[in-house]
């Protein structure tokens, strides 16, 4: 089993910057990729970012293109998600998971185990 643990979360202001982590560990640890999604009250959650297994290929949604980025450093076991310009569209509890290989990167249903989320909060 793989467990997943996010952190950096806060209170930020508009045009503010954050950066959060995602610590793996477990069996099989790093043998996957890793997608950020972040959900509000009442609404489906949203992908965010994508990582392949060893951090060569990502993919941002449209609407944080620019102002987020994804990253991983395997020998640290731990994902990473740079949030710049940050809007208070962005409010959202942050999650990270882990998945294998998919076409459908986007959709949470192809990812296998997730975190408890952390908590983002942009003040207009």
């Amino acid at each position: 089993q793989v467990q997943l643990v996010e952190s950096g979360g806060g209170l930020v202001q508009a045009g503010g910057s954050l950066r959060l982590s995602c610590a793996l560990s477990g069996r099989t640890n790093m043998d996957y990729a890793m997608g950020w999604f972040r959900q509000v009250p009442g609404k489906e959650r949203e992908f965010v970012a994508r990582v392949s297994r060893y951090g060569r290929i990502t993919y941002v949604e449209d609407s944080v293109k620019g102002r987020f980025t994804i990253s991983r450093v395997n020998a640290e076991n731990t994902v990473y998600l740079q949030m710049n310009s940050l809007e208070p569209e962005d409010t959202a509890i942050y999650f990270c998971a882990a998945g294998g290989y998919t076409l459908y990167y986007s959709d949470p249903r192809e990812y296998d185990y997730w975190g408890q989320g952390t908590q983002v909060t942009v003040s207009s």
